[in-house]
C-alpha cells in the first residue's frame, strides 16, 4: 500500500502553515517527519487523519484519490499529542475495546500486571503514553499515525516501543514525528523535513545540518 499527500494549502489567521508539502509513505517502511515547533507536523497528521480540513489537499492510496476523511475508511489509527484515552476507563477495558490481547502485552511490559483493573487516571504520564502507543500500534488498522509516541517514556519503554514499530512496519504504513529526533532518525526508512510550509526529502544527517536543524558536528546517519 502506498499513501501520498500533496497540494495542501493550510492557513490560520491569514498565516500560511502548509503550502508546498509532498509526502509518500508505504507499507514496509517507516516514514518520519521532522521540523521545528510550529512547522506544521501535527497539522499534517491531522489532515491525513481527516480531523483538520485545509483549503486544498490531495490524498491518494495506491493512486486512488480519497475524497472522504481517511478515518471514515476504517483504515487509519491516530495517536495524537494529547491524551487519547478517557480517564474514566479501566486499563483492561481498553484492551477489550481495541480487541488486543492483555497477556501478550504484560509478557513484555510486566510492570503493568497489577494495573488491569486500574483507571487510566491512576497511571503516570509515561505509563499512559506507553499504553496508548501500544494499543494504536497493535490495532487492526493498516495506516498508523504517531505524534510524539516517545513523550515521557522511560528508556526501557522507548526501546520496546521501537522494537514493536519495526515489527509492525512489515504490513502497515507507519508515519511518526517526535521532538526526540534521534529516535526518528534511527527508525525512519524515509524522512521528510518541514520548513516554511514545505517538505523536503532528507537523505542523510547532512541534509538536516544544511537546514540548520542539527549542529554541524552531528553524527552521520
Amino acid at each position: 500500500m502506498i499513501l501520498e499527500i500533496d497540494n495542501i494549502e493550510l492557513s490560520f489567521d491569514n498565516k500560511s502553515i502548509l503550502r508546498g508539502v509532498y509526502l509518500k509513505a508505504e507499507s514496509g517502511k517507516i516514514t518520519g517527519i521532522l521540523g521545528r515547533n510550529g512547522s506544521g507536523k501535527t497539522s499534517l497528521l491531522n489532515i491525513l487523519f481527516g480531523s483538520l480540513k485545509p483549503k486544498y489537499k490531495s490524498i491518494r492510496i495506491d493512486g486512488k484519490f480519497i475524497k472522504e476523511p481517511l478515518f471514515l475508511s476504517n483504515k487509519v489509527a491516530y495517536l495524537p499529542q494529547h491524551k487519547l484515552l478517557s480517564k474514566n476507563i479501566k486499563v483492561g477495558t481498553c484492551f477489550k475495546l481495541f480487541n488486543i490481547d492483555w497477556k501478550t502485552f504484560i509478557q513484555t511490559f510486566q510492570h503493568f500486571k497489577t494495573f488491569k483493573n486500574h483507571y487510566t487516571s491512576e497511571l503516570s504520564g509515561g505509563e499512559l503514553r506507553l499504553l496508548e502507543t501500544y494499543l494504536i500500534l497493535n490495532s487492526d488498522k493498516s495506516i498508523i499515525l504517531l505524534d510524539e509516541p516517545f513523550s515521557n517514556l522511560a528508556p526501557f519503554y522507548t526501546s520496546k516501543i521501537k522494537e514493536i514499530i519495526q515489527k509492525r512496519k512489515t504490513h502497515k504504513i507507519i508515519l511518526l514525528t517526535d521532538h526526540f529526533y534521534e529516535e526518528i532518525l534511527e527508525l525512519s526508512d524515509e524522512l521528510y523535513f518541514l520548513k516554511n510550509g514545505c517538505s523536503k526529502l532528507i537523505r542523510n544527517t547532512k541534509d538536516l545540518q544544511d537546514e540548520g536543524y542539527l549542529p554541524a558536528n552531528s553524527q552521520q546517519k
